[in-house]
């Protein structure tokens, strides 16, 4: 088929899911940052995850916040173009936060309750890393 470009779709799924684990773990310093610098508690995002199954606990919170993670950078894997992935993913972070804090979460006053510009500089980060992340995979 003309300009089919064929993918390995396996690799890309391992590759989202690589790519989400290692945004799971770096993504939240823009909120966890200004938390600490203005008293709040860094823990209060992974208790507004956890409220989104009803427990504001911190295992649940951390258990959505990872299933969150690695599903989304699958779909970032597949969606993120092979030129300049951080930079798409950047774009794509943003998309997520309006899916996340605007759509979903608007729903949960714990979520609600969290400041706005931290969180989706959260979500940018996300899409910057799962990009870096799949770039660095592909380029081996």
């Amino acid at each position: 088929m003309p300009g089919f470009v064929a993918r390995d779709v396996g690799g890309e799924i391992a590759g989202g899911l690589v790519g989400g684990a290692v945004a799971a773990v770096l993504s939240g310093g823009p909120s966890t940052t200004v938390a600490l610098a203005t008293g709040r508690s860094p823990f209060e995002a992974v208790r507004a995850a956890g409220s989104l199954v009803g427990s504001p606990s911190l295992g649940a919170g951390m258990a959505v916040h990872t299933a969150l993670s690695l599903a989304w950078g699958v779909v970032l894997a597949a969606a993120l173009p092979r030129r300049r992935p951080a930079l798409w993913g950047a774009v794509g972070g943003g998309v997520i936060a309006l899916l996340d804090l605007g759509l979903v979460g608007r729903r949960y006053p714990r979520v609600r309750a969290l400041p706005v510009l931290p969180q989706v500089a959260d979500h940018v980060a996300f899409g910057v890393v799962v990009g870096a992340t799949l770039n660095a995979r592909r380029s081996r």
